[in-house]
């Protein structure tokens, strides 16, 4: 089935409203430290958020730098951010709305999944100012033994999902877009599968099914994401890739 922009802006229309507690990493302090650390924003700084959406990431950077520009596509989960940004755009990433050069910073955590690539990236870097940054943060698979199940299971917690990564694929993709000194950080998110599962956009069906592929998961993957089970529910320990890369 093909995937289009309104199948991505009706999931998260309807998760839009209780996104900020669908997952621990949404608001885990020391993964916002890390990306804080990583980027170390100068007050001069002019960030743009792309996949904004409630604003997560452009908080952790209001007040710290000169701007901070939010971009998304779904207008009931931006709306949300508006107070941690100076300008919030709706328009897509694969056609951002910005002169070339215009951004000392360009952040994209969790975006670039629903997106067209590496038309995505590409535009992220021709914003941002020679010398000037791009970071992605995405999860992805901890390497072939996992990713098949790993993949089932994002594919099922959320259907628009168009893309999956393992940590190099990050690398790739960024230098296919024009970066350079491409860098990545790892950090691992511990998740409870029931709560991480009930994002108020699917159904028990896939809730369950998820559950399934932990029940019957083999032992690379329990290893890897070091699966605990208590009384039925399932914890992971997920992991994000933080990929930072200089515009030549």
């Amino acid at each position: 089935m093909s995937i289009g922009q309104n199948d991505v802006i009706g999931h998260f229309s309807a998760r839009s409203a209780t996104y900020d507690r669908s997952s621990s990493w949404c608001t885990d302090q020391d993964l916002g430290g890390l990306l804080l650390d990583i980027t170390r924003p100068d007050s001069g700084d002019r960030v743009l958020d792309v996949a904004c959406g409630t604003g997560l990431v452009s908080r952790l950077y209001h007040g710290r730098v000169a701007e901070v520009v939010g971009v998304d596509i779904t207008r009931e989960m931006a709306e949300q951010a508006r107070p941690h940004l100076n300008r919030l755009v709706i328009a897509p990433a694969e056609k951002l709305p910005f002169d070339d050069d215009e951004f000392d910073l360009v952040v994209c955590r969790q975006g670039i999944q629903f997106m067209d690539l590496p038309d995505a990236v590409a535009e992220m870097v021709r914003v941002v100012k020679p010398g000037g940054r791009v970071v992605v943060v995405n999860l992805c698979a901890y390497g072939d033994a996992d990713r098949e199940e790993y993949f089932e299971v994002l594919r099922l917690r959320n259907p628009v999902r168009r893309h999956f990564f393992l940590p190099e694929d990050l690398r790739t993709l960024m230098g296919e877009a024009g970066c350079s000194e491409v860098g990545l950080h790892e950090y691992v998110s511990v998740e409870d599968i029931d709560v991480w599962s009930d994002n108020g956009a699917i159904e028990e069906s896939r809730r369950e099914a998820i559950r399934d592929v932990y029940r019957q998961a083999s032992e690379a993957f329990r290893s890897l994401h070091a699966v605990q089970e208590v009384d039925g529910r399932f914890v992971d320990r997920m992991l994000f890739v933080i990929a930072e890369g200089r515009k030549p």
